[in-house]
């Protein structure tokens, strides 16, 4: 049942469930965004085999929260590398330079918020990056 002038609905999704992404040693799974969210936000998680790249140095308007929720993953935020293991919390506000990537001999995974919403519109071109760029040993 909806509030009055509530037009979202409740959403459950399964372990693992969600819109896959694959990029060779990445993958990420959007759990919510777009319509889920009212474009407010989006949630998704980002799994990096052993000794794996990330993106790549980068910034955006987006603030980006990360919560790592296996392993240990490797933040580089304004030119500075920090190893953050599970349970760890990690706020990159908008505008500011960062990167992940999974140095650990083990699957890492992070759970990311993305605020505001739209960054999911992005992913088809990113995986088709990344599909040209295969992702490269971490650190390298």
């Amino acid at each position: 049942m909806t509030s009055p002038g509530q037009t979202r609905k409740a959403l459950l999704l399964t372990p693992g469930a969600g819109r896959r992404y694959a990029m060779g040693r990445i993958e990420a799974v959007f759990k919510a965004d777009g319509d889920e969210t009212g474009s407010r936000y989006s949630v998704s998680e980002w799994w990096l085999e052993a000794n794996t790249s990330g993106p790549g140095a980068h910034a955006h308007e987006e603030d980006d929260l990360f919560f790592v929720i296996q392993g240990t993953m490797s933040f580089l935020i304004n030119g500075r590398w920090t190893d953050a293991p599970q349970g760890s919390f990690v706020l990159v506000p908008g505008g500011a330079t960062h990167d992940f990537e999974n140095r650990s001999r083990d699957r890492a995974g992070v759970l990311n918020l993305s605020i505001p919403g739209g960054f999911e519109s992005a992913m088809p071109a990113i995986a088709q990056w990344f599909a040209d760029h295969p992702p490269g040993n971490a650190g390298a």
